[in-house]
């Protein structure tokens, strides 16, 4: 859309540049991801079409990465959760980051991996079935790559979660 005079386009807002509406679209289906349209309208008290609309156009930009399920990974069998800090060792360190993330990242027992500054270079978050699961995972898949200079392991007793994390790449 052009401005009156300008002779130039009227640039989106950035991806990060929410309204309250957007806010509260956001906050709804963090939420409720499967709510119906005219549910979040009327949640909204808006227009079904402003309301699909406005989530179409975040979901374009980028706000909206996706919508997932909530597993109870407990009724699949994978009741024990850890996180699993990995320390890489020097060298090399942005080939051994990226082929460290790329591999691990796609291991069925992981549910999120993080790259973060401090001790680790990694927090990976993982769901199995119990105790000698964890443990053959750090010896198999963490501690056998040459790449890894120590792993500390961390078992999770409860776990609560807001919202879901964007993804590492």
């Amino acid at each position: 859309m052009a401005r009156p005079g300008s002779g130039s386009e009227t640039k989106n807002p950035r991806p990060g540049e929410l309204d309250e509406l957007d806010e509260r679209i956001v906050g709804i289906l963090a939420q409720d991801g499967r709510i119906t349209n005219a549910d979040l309208a009327a949640a909204l008290d808006v227009a079904p079409s402003t309301a699909h609309a406005r989530t179409r156009s975040l979901v374009e930009r980028g706000v909206i990465r996706g919508f997932h399920a909530s597993v109870d990974h407990n009724r699949l069998g994978r009741g024990l959760q850890a996180i699993v800090g990995v320390t890489l060792r020097p060298g090399s360190r942005h080939d051994s980051i990226v082929q460290f993330a790329d591999e691990v990242r796609r291991l069925p027992e992981v549910l999120q991996m993080f790259f973060v500054g401090g001790t680790d270079d990694f927090l990976v978050h993982i769901a199995v079935e119990g105790s000698s699961d964890v443990r053959r995972f750090v010896v198999e898949h963490l501690s056998a790559q040459q790449s890894v200079a120590s792993t500390r392991t961390s078992i999770i007793f409860e776990y609560h979660r807001n919202a879901v994390a964007a993804p590492f790449r």
